[in-house]
C-alpha cells in the first residue's frame, strides 16, 4: 500500500457554542435579585496549518474527520461557560484546499501558513444580558450557535527546487537514487513510478536542493491521459525543470521528438511552465547508439558519467531562482465573516435575508417567547434588515426567509 497520498477528502466540524443560562438571583435578605444567568462559551475553531514535518495526505485517507471542542453552557450566579478548545490540523506544505465544486479556497505553501477551515459557533447570551429598563426580569436566554460543518477536497502540490520530468522509463528514478538518498522503485518497465519521490541533493557545503522525480508523462498528459493531471500538478511549484530525454529509447523516438512531446504537454497544462529555467539532458548515454544526434549534456546514472557536473549546474540554477523570489512570510488566512446584511429576491413575492448576524439572531432565540420575539425584532431592525428589504422592493404580504424562519413581511414590523 502506498505511503504517499496527494488527494483526500476532509470533513471539518467546528465546536458548537454553549447555551446561555436563565437564572434569577435568589438570596436571603436580597429583595430584588434580578437575572444572573451566565453566557455560554464559544465553540472551538478548526484551522489547517502547513507543517514541513508532514510529507503527504496519508493521515486523511482513512480518517478524514477533524473536529473542535464545544463551548460549555453558562450557569447561574453570572458564571460564564468555558470556550471550546480550537483544533490545529497539520497538512503538508503545498496543500490546496477546494470546496466540493472544485473552487480553490486556500493555498498553504509555506510552513506555518494557517487557514480558518471551520468557525466555531458563538456562545448564547444568558438572561442577564437582556436586562434593561423595559425588561426587568427577562425569562429567556440564547441557545449556542452551531459550529460550521463542511467537507473539503485537499490536493498536494509538492514544492521542490528541481523537478525531473521525462517520458516513462527514461531513467528519472535511477538518477534521483544516485544523486540523493531517495530509494524509489526501479524496474525495466513503463510507469514503475506511480508517485513522486523526493530527494535532498547536497551541492556543496552551503547549498542543498530538493529534487522531485515526477512519474513519467505521456502524450495527452495535459488532458489527463495516464493520470497526467495528478503528475503534472507536482511540477507547478518547481523552481527549475530538468528534462530528461532518453538517448537509447527502444520505441525509436528521437531526443527531439521526446523533447517536443514533453514541452507540448507542459505548455498545454500551464503555459508559464515553459518560462521556467530548464536544463535538457540526454540520459543513458552508456547504452546509446554512437550516432544518435543530441547537442546537450549526456549523462549516465549507472556509470555516473558527468553527474557531478550536472549537480553543479542545477545548484547554480536553483540558487539564481531562489534569489529572484521574494522572502516567504507566514500567513494567517481568515475567511470573511459575512456579517453584512443582504437580500436575495427569489420571485415576485419571496425574499431571503443573507447575513450571519441576522441568521444568528433568529437561530439562537426562542421565538415562541413574546419577550424574545420582541428582542429579535429590534435586533433585526438595528442591523438594517428592514431597510434592506425595502430597498429590495419587499411589500406587505410578501414572504421573507431568514435562516429556517419564514414570515409575512409587514413594513416596520419584522418577524
Amino acid at each position: 500500500m502506498s505511503s504517499f497520498v496527494d488527494e483526500s477528502g476532509l470533513h471539518i466540524k467546528a465546536g458548537d457554542g454553549g447555551a446561555g443560562c436563565v437564572s434569577m438571583r435568589r438570596e436571603a435578605h436580597v429583595a430584588k435579585g434580578g437575572p444572573d444567568g451566565g453566557d455560554g462559551g464559544n465553540g472551538g475553531d478548526v484551522w489547517l496549518v502547513a507543517d514541513h514535518n508532514v510529507a503527504s495526505l496519508l493521515g486523511f485517507r482513512d480518517f478524514p474527520h477533524r473536529r473542535a471542542d464545544n463551548g460549555v453552557h453558562g450557569q447561574g450566579s453570572g458564571k460564564h461557560g468555558r470556550a471550546g478548545a480550537s483544533t490545529d490540523v497539520p497538512v503538508p506544505e503545498g496543500t490546496i484546499v477546494k470546496d466540493q465544486d472544485g473552487n480553490v479556497l486556500a493555498d498553504l505553501v509555506t510552513h506555518g501558513d494557517r487557514w480558518l477551515a471551520g468557525r466555531g459557533g458563538e456562545g448564547g447570551k444568558g438572561n442577564a444580558r437582556f436586562l434593561s429598563n423595559k425588561r426587568r426580569a427577562p425569562n429567556w436566554a440564547e441557545q449556542g450557535e452551531v459550529g460550521e460543518e463542511v467537507w473539503y477536497k485537499l490536493e498536494l502540490r509538492l514544492a521542490a527546487d528541481v523537478a525531473i520530468i521525462g517520458l516513462p522509463n527514461v531513467g528519472k528514478s535511477t538518477l534521483i537514487s544516485v544523486i540523493s538518498a531517495a530509494k524509489p522503485k526501479i524496474a525495466d518497465y513503463q510507469f514503475t513510478t506511480l508517485e513522486p519521490n523526493l530527494g535532498v541533493v547536497r551541492v556543496d557545503d552551503r547549498t542543498e536542493m530538493v529534487v522531485a522525480d515526477i512519474p513519467g508523462l505521456i502524450e495527452g498528459a495535459s488532458d489527463g491521459r495516464g493520470l497526467g493531471h495528478q503528475f503534472l500538478r507536482h511540477v507547478e511549484r518547481a523552481r527549475v525543470l530538468l528534462v530528461l530525454v532518453d538517448l537509447a529509447a527502444y520505441d525509436l523516438m528521437s531526443p527531439e521528438e521526446q523533447l517536443e512531446t514533453l514541452l507540448t504537454e507542459l505548455g498545454n497544462y500551464q503555459p508559464d511552465l515553459l518560462e521556467r529555467p530548464r536544463l535538457v539532458v540526454g540520459s543513458r548515454c552508456d547504452v546509446a547508439h554512437p550516432d544518435i544526434e543530441f547537442e546537450g549534456m549526456r549523462i549516465s546514472a549507472v556509470t555516473r558519467e558527468r553527474l557531478d557536473e550536472l549537480v553543479r549546474i542545477l545548484g547554480t540554477m536553483v540558487v539564481e531562482a531562489r534569489e529572484t523570489e521574494s522572502e516567504p512570510s507566514t500567513k494567517v488566512i481568515h475567511r470573511p465573516a459575512g456579517d453584512s446584511v443582504g437580500v436575495e429576491k427569489i420571485d415576485e413575492s419571496t425574499y431571503v435575508v443573507i447575513g450571519r448576524n441576522a441568521e444568528r439572531a433568529v437561530a439562537v432565540n426562542d421565538l415562541t417567547n413574546p419577550d424574545a420575539l420582541d428582542y429579535v425584532r429590534g435586533k433585526l431592525k438595528s442591523i438594517g434588515v428592514d431597510r434592506a428589504l425595502r430597498r429590495a422592493g419587499a411589500r406587505d404580504g410578501d414572504t421573507v426567509h431568514i435562516g429556517e424562519l419564514a414570515f409575512e413581511y409587514e413594513e416596520e414590523n419584522l418577524a
